[in-house]
């Protein structure tokens, strides 16, 4: 697939939803060699897509159900989760409820991006076909995956991608394939009509100095891949001129309105 397309068409709408807060030990997880046993405080972010009159959900967070637990919970690869406030409300200050969203895309499967598949089982969810055999697998536990996070999704319809994927067949919003950080991995460039292309980068880096810096963390399922996907990034990112959105640079999400602010 290509990129990018002289026909491409736009969304109406982006929403940043605050997904939560993820707290790791050791920061040299995501910088292996560099800020020994320093702790480290991660955002998480959902977007939140409104084209043609539709909702499509990028990724759930953290499970709702934890912002009723102080402190948040330990949840997988020593990271805490902590929710500070529900998708749910977040969805009604915008003036829908989950069921109102149609779709769903998953970058991939850890607990801060499939938290929420219970609220969405109704929607169609678009993931790569390697992410779904990974999560159901039994290898599951050492990809860091939570099979009770997302057991709803065998009852919702599902649509497996093989790589590099148009959603709505007219380059509004294109599934782009960065395999590394999981096996199935994946990006997502949304085209707006104000703002432009905004490039959604899932965890291909966690951080502006880990994408410059090429940091791989420990936890990535396979590391050459995490640099050739950072690499396809940023060669679209230049050939777009698009924004690039770090999920989990705190510094970054810091300077991006989130809900019920919007970008058109």
């Amino acid at each position: 697939m290509s990129v990018s397309t002289t026909s491409s068409r736009t969304v109406e709408r982006l929403y940043v939803l605050n997904a939560g807060i993820a707290v790791a030990p050791d920061r040299a997880v995501y910088t292996p060699g560099k800020w020994q046993g320093e702790q480290v405080t991660l955002t998480c972010n959902a977007y939140l897509i409104r084209r043609a009159g539709q909702w499509t959900l990028w990724d759930t967070g953290i499970d709702d159900a934890i912002g009723r637990e102080s402190g948040g919970r330990v949840i997988a690869h020593n990271i805490r989760g902590i929710v500070v406030r529900t998708i749910a409300c977040q969805l009604a200050d915008i003036g829908i409820t989950p069921a109102d969203v149609s779709r769903v895309i998953l970058s991939h499967a850890h607990f801060d991006h499939v938290g929420n598949a219970r609220l969405f089982t109704h929607a169609t969810w678009h993931m790569q076909r390697r992410e779904h055999e990974a999560m159901f697998g039994p290898d599951y536990a050492q990809h860091g995956y939570t099979p009770p996070l997302y057991a709803d999704l065998a009852r919702a319809q599902v649509e497996l991608m093989d790589g590099d994927h148009d959603i709505f067949g007219d380059g509004s919003v294109q599934v782009i394939s960065t395999p590394g950080h999981t096996l199935g991995h994946c990006s997502l460039l949304v085209r707006l009509p104000k703002s432009g292309p905004v490039l959604l980068s899932g965890d291909v880096a966690h951080d502006s100095y880990n994408m410059v810096h090429r940091c791989v963390p420990t936890m990535n399922a396979d590391a050459e891949a995490s640099r050739q996907s950072m690499a396809r990034i940023a060669a679209i990112v230049h050939a777009e001129q698009a924004q690039l959105w770090l999920n989990h640079d705190t510094v970054q999400s810091a300077t991006i309105p989130h809900a019920p602010a919007h970008f058109d």
